[in-house]
């Protein structure tokens, strides 16, 4: 007996039988002909220009949609200097990635000082096992 793999479309939350996608055929095809528009009207010299909200006013497909066209490759931001899409912190346009430079150091200097400080509960608690084994075999 084969089990189906039943799964609920991330876009419309109806139950279809999951495939490769993680959204249902009917949400897929619309997915496709917003990529055509967005594809269609950055094709056009005059729209090369465009920002992601120029984009996504002009056609009509949010923002987030032309973010995972551009995350997935399907959108080349190369010819489009000031296509980008938001930060995922700030919400600052990027190019590449999740966040940008700015939040990435942010980032960055937050988990080196987290780990500094772990590092010195860790070196207090060796310490002070240390004591409490000295004093055990002076104890003895």
């Amino acid at each position: 007996m084969v089990m189906a793999n039943l799964a609920n479309c991330v876009r419309c939350d109806v139950l279809f039988v999951r495939g490769v996608r993680d959204v249902c055929p009917k949400c897929y095809q619309e997915i496709e002909k917003e990529y055509e528009k967005v594809a269609q009207f950055l094709r056009k010299r005059e729209n090369r220009g465009s920002t992601i909200h120029q984009v996504s006013d002009a056609t009509g497909v949010s923002v987030k949609q032309i973010t995972r066209f551009i995350k997935d490759g399907r959108i080349s931001v190369a010819g489009t200097p000031n296509l980008g899409y938001p930060c995922e912190q700030c919400g600052e346009p990027i190019r590449t990635g999740n966040m940008c430079e700015s939040c990435m150091r942010s980032l960055k200097r937050e988990i080196n000082q987290q780990l500094d400080v772990d590092r010195r509960l860790s070196e207090e608690e060796q310490h002070k096992r240390n004591i409490t084994y000295q004093r055990k075999k002076t104890l003895e």
